[in-house]
């Protein structure tokens, strides 16, 4: 099988292209040029871009970078300025694997007559009972990456490999420290990769949308202080609030952009029964009834109840900040997801 890999420069791709190597298929290394700008930090940075081919040198295959940046910039960071904009908050690692990894780097493979893409993401590929594609969760529990996939759908998944997803994140390691590859002790990347550490999300923002101070009020219109910029205040946000008015612990319940008013509560205040859900995407059929809900990558699937584009909770939860994908799964399977409103 001839395979394109997308390298990003760390380790986790690095060995996904020596598992391919070495299973036997013809693979070719490709690096996304995503961002023009300042980075440090992620996929984005020109050093990942030199370690990807330092990789692909030592695994002996070629090693090429498409430059994506102009679509980058429209699909990823345009609309996550855009979202900041209107209070909500985005998720831009998802836009990019909808609209990058698994769409433009997809199409271009095709273009070029390879018969599958590759990724280094800590998640797998597996068929159901009913002989649907699916994602499942990776391996190593603490490094799963499926919540980010949950825009795969049946052709997409019939065209890409995880081939990391069976092993933990010590055995990929092990397997690059045993291949002698440049990335073995590299560390993770957790950042959104266009906004450097030095600057900032808000000096980031700011050199592109105006940003206005808020008024900060509890649920009854009391006056509690005021925030430099609601454009960077988040539903369920608790820190960096500095407000007056005793020690109880209080959280964003509510940021209204227009009115330039950011409304806090406790955490009864916070909790909500349902979740709308716009731009919903299945990887096959749409899923009624019960099932598992996860609303960001890291946290734990709750029992919920699908109905439609609303996800009603078996208990209540935190209320989901607006713009922040919401993935439904039965068991460790990804059976996709949507937006929350």
């Amino acid at each position: 099988m001839r395979v394109l890999v997308a390298m990003s420069g760390g380790v986790d791709s690095s060995v996904a292209a020596a598992v391919m190597a070495e299973d036997g298929h013809d693979v070719v290394g490709v690096t996304m040029r995503l961002w023009g700008g300042e980075s440090d930090t992620g996929c984005c940075s020109v050093s990942e871009v030199d370690d990807a081919r330092r990789v692909a040198h030592r695994l002996g295959i070629d090693h090429h970078v498409f430059d994506f940046s102009a679509e980058f910039e429209r699909h990823v960071v345009d609309p996550y300025v855009a979202d900041h904009a209107a209070g909500r908050t985005p998720n831009p690692c998802v836009e990019c694997n909808r609209h990058l990894k698994f769409d433009k780097l997809l199409r271009r493979a095709d273009a070029l007559g390879f018969d599958a893409v590759a990724t280094g993401h800590h998640a797998r590929r597996v068929q159901d009972v009913q002989g649907w594609w699916r994602v499942a969760r990776g391996a190593d529990r603490d490094k799963d990456q499926s919540y980010v996939l949950a825009t795969l759908t049946q052709d997409e998944l019939s065209r890409i490999v995880f081939p990391i997803g069976d092993l933990t994140k010590a055995e990929v390691r092990g397997r690059a420290g045993e291949l002698d590859l440049p990335t073995a002790t590299k560390p993770d990347s957790q950042d959104v990769c266009f906004v450097t550490r030095a600057a900032g999300r808000g000096n980031f923002l700011a050199r592109r949308i105006p940003l206005h101070p808020a008024r900060v009020v509890d649920a009854a219109g009391l006056e509690l202080g005021e925030v430099a910029a609601v454009e960077l205040v988040t539903i369920g946000q608790r820190k960096g609030l500095e407000l007056a008015g005793g020690a109880a612990r209080r959280y964003v319940t509510d940021v209204d952009v227009a009115a330039r008013v950011v409304t806090v509560g406790d955490i009864a205040q916070l909790s909500a029964e349902t979740v709308e859900l716009r731009d919903l995407v299945w990887s096959a059929e749409p899923v009624h009834g019960s099932a598992s809900v996860q609303v960001s990558a890291h946290g734990s699937a709750q029992p919920a109840t699908v109905e439609g584009q609303v996800l009603r909770w078996a208990s209540p939860q935190r209320r989901v900040a607006p713009g922040q994908s919401v993935v439904v799964y039965r068991d460790d399977l990804v059976m996709g997801g949507g937006i929350a409103r």
